[in-house]
C-alpha cells in the first residue's frame, strides 16, 4: 500500500489520460491475478486489459506478456509497476523518442562516482562519469523490434535486466530521454518512505 491504493494502482493511473492507449498487459504472479484484472478493470473501464502469469526472471514475465500484445499495435510501452510518479510528460517524450529512433528509454544522469570491481572487490576501473546514465522506465520500442530482440535472446539464450539491453545485443538503436529523480524504483523500505512523503506532498 502507498497512501490509500496500492502502488500498482498508483502506477497504473500514470497512464489512464494518455491518447491512443490502446491496451495495458500487467505481468503477475498467479496469487494476484484476481486482484489485477479489478484493478485493471477499475482504472482501464474502456481499454482492452490482459493479465499474464510472470516468469522467472523480468525478462520471461516480459515475453509472456508481449505474446497477447495486439498486432495492430505499433510501440510497446514497458513500465516497472514499482514506479509510481512517472509523470504524463516523461512518458510522451519517450514515445516522442522511440517514434524517431524505433526505441527510447528514460534515465538520469549518473550523481556519483561509479566504480567496477572484480570478484575479490578489487577496484579494476573508475568509468568517466559523464558518460554514465541510470537507466528507469518507461522504456518504449517498435513492437516488431522489441519480438524480434526477445526471439533473438531465446535462440542465444542470454538474459539482461532491461528490455533496452536486449536491442543492443542486435545492433538496435535506442536513444535516452532525459528523466526525473522522482520516477524512482521502489525497492528498499527507505523507498517507501520517500514515496510517502512525495504523496502527502501531492495531496496539499
Amino acid at each position: 500500500m502507498l497512501g490509500d491504493k496500492l502502488v500498482l494502482e498508483h502506477t497504473l493511473y500514470c497512464f489512464a489520460a494518455l491518447s491512443n492507449l490502446k491496451q495495458v498487459v500487467v505481468s503477475t504472479s498467479e496469487r494476484y491475478s484476481y486482484q489485477t484484472e479489478e484493478i485493471l478493470a477499475k482504472v482501464f473501464p474502456s481499454i482492452e486489459t490482459h493479465v499474464v502469469m510472470g516468469g522467472k526472471e523480468r525478462q520471461d514475465s516480459i515475453n509472456n506478456a508481449l505474446q497477447v500484445v495486439n498486432e495492430s499495435i505499433s510501440l510497446v510501452m514497458v513500465h516497472d509497476a514499482v514506479r509510481p510518479f512517472v509523470t504524463r510528460k516523461l512518458i510522451e517524450d519517450c514515445i516522442s523518442g522511440a517514434l524517431e529512433a524505433g526505441g527510447a528509454i528514460t534515465g538520469v544522469r549518473v550523481k556519483d562516482t561509479i566504480k567496477e570491481v572484480d570478484s575479490n572487490l578489487e577496484i579494476v576501473s573508475t568509468p568517466e562519469r559523464g558518460n554514465l546514465w541510470q537507466a528507469q522506465t518507461p522504456q518504449i520500442f517498435e513492437r516488431k523490434l522489441l519480438l524480434d530482440a526477445y526471439n533473438n535472446s531465446r535462440i542465444n539464450n542470454f538474459t539482461v535486466t532491461d528490455d533496452a539491453s536486449l536491442i543492443e545485443k542486435m545492433g538496435g538503436k535506442v536513444v535516452m530521454v532525459e528523466g526525473d529523480r522522482q520516477n524512482f524504483k521502489l525497492t528498499y523500505p527507505l523507498d517507501f518512505s520517500i514515496a510517502e512523503m512525495l504523496m502527502k506532498n501531492q495531496d496539499k
